[in-house]
């Protein structure tokens, strides 16, 4: 079966951005496949977390970075079978998975885009309970039944991907449309936003550092697993005391629709850099627009913050719901 024919028969012309138990198909995310019996050395001497921690119950979050510690790729990283997955926006794959794989050299690897493969839903709201025999308990924890991996995402209602086989993922839909109600993916994307999990974009590829989109904070980042590309550069931010920069939840008007890396502006700033940018941003369906920024802690605090520049929409500055406290990453 054909995951996007099926889709055109079974989605509706129209649907909505809202509703409390939702149902979409997140056909703006692909899929590495990392096979091979030297797969997780080779991540983790390539991702910021620790990846042998990743089992058919655990995703997690992970980062890859230039030498310099910028950031190529966010990537939601989990078990299905017996293979590792790299899930990131699909714009980004092609450059990630050519880049990656010039460091693949002698390792025996594999990597493939999957993301044909194995396409992914989303669910929320109190439905996601009927997917399966019970639903993952903790962030990013996964379930496997037959040839679906289901992974349950941060938000103030429960909600889950659902990866898998097209055949698989079919029946799960046609079982979930049953009692949710299909909404476009920038649904999922505005949970993401308003859950303070970021994402990286062609736009936004080589501008952040990890900390600046908290991924510290998120369990994304480990700090005793050993040598990865960029991880002089991470450590040195946590322990030199270096994180002048954080991710917030903003909300403006604006009557231009903005993009991850817009500039941001704040007259406290003295920075080459700017004040900050749009790391991600949705429409409200309350009207104007919902975002993630990383933006210098200075500047936030000064609470002038603009899009733009001086004469842009104000923003509406709040830290995430897990809060900026640091704490120390295993």
């Amino acid at each position: 079966m054909n995951w996007n024919d099926f889709l055109q028969e079974h989605r509706p012309e129209r649907n909505t951005a809202e509703a409390d138990c939702a149902l979409t198909a997140l056909t703006s995310l692909g899929l590495i496949r990392v096979q091979g019996e030297d797969a997780r050395d080779f991540l983790q001497g390539q991702l910021t977390n620790d990846i042998q921690a990743v089992t058919a119950e655990q995703a997690q979050l992970s980062a890859w970075c230039t030498p310099k510690g910028r950031m190529l790729a966010l990537m939601l990283v989990f078990q299905h079978g017996d293979d590792l997955c790299l899930q990131l926006p699909r714009e980004r794959i092609t450059p990630v998975l050519k880049r990656l794989g010039m460091y693949v050299m002698r390792a025996r690897v594999t990597l493939s885009d999957a993301s044909e493969a194995l396409p992914v839903m989303a669910l929320g709201g109190d439905c996601t309970g009927g997917l399966a025999e019970s639903m993952p308990e903790g962030d990013f924890s996964c379930c496997q039944y037959g040839e679906l991996t289901v992974i349950r995402f941060p938000g103030e209602q429960p909600r889950a991907q659902v990866i898998g086989t097209a055949d698989a993922l079919a029946a799960a839909w046609k079982k979930a449309a049953a009692t949710a109600t299909q909404v476009n993916q920038a649904w999922w994307r505005l949970q993401n936003i308003r859950s303070g999990i970021p994402a990286i974009y062609d736009a936004t590829a080589e501008t952040f550092v990890p900390q600046m989109l908290n991924l510290d904070l998120l369990g994304g980042v480990s700090f005793t697993k050993g040598c990865y590309t960029g991880q002089e550069v991470v450590a040195r931010m946590k322990y030199l005391g270096q994180i002048k920069r954080r991710m917030y939840l903003a909300r403006f008007d604006a009557a231009e629709t903005p993009a991850p890396g817009d500039k941001l502006f704040s007259p406290h700033s003295k920075s080459a850099q700017g004040a900050g940018k749009l790391v991600d941003v949705q429409s409200s369906p309350g009207g104007g627009w919902e975002a993630l920024i990383a933006a210098e802690i200075s500047s936030v605090e000064a609470g002038d913050m603009r899009l733009g520049d001086a004469t842009g929409p104000a923003l509406k500055v709040q830290p995430p719901p897990y809060g900026l406290k640091e704490a120390d990453s295993g």
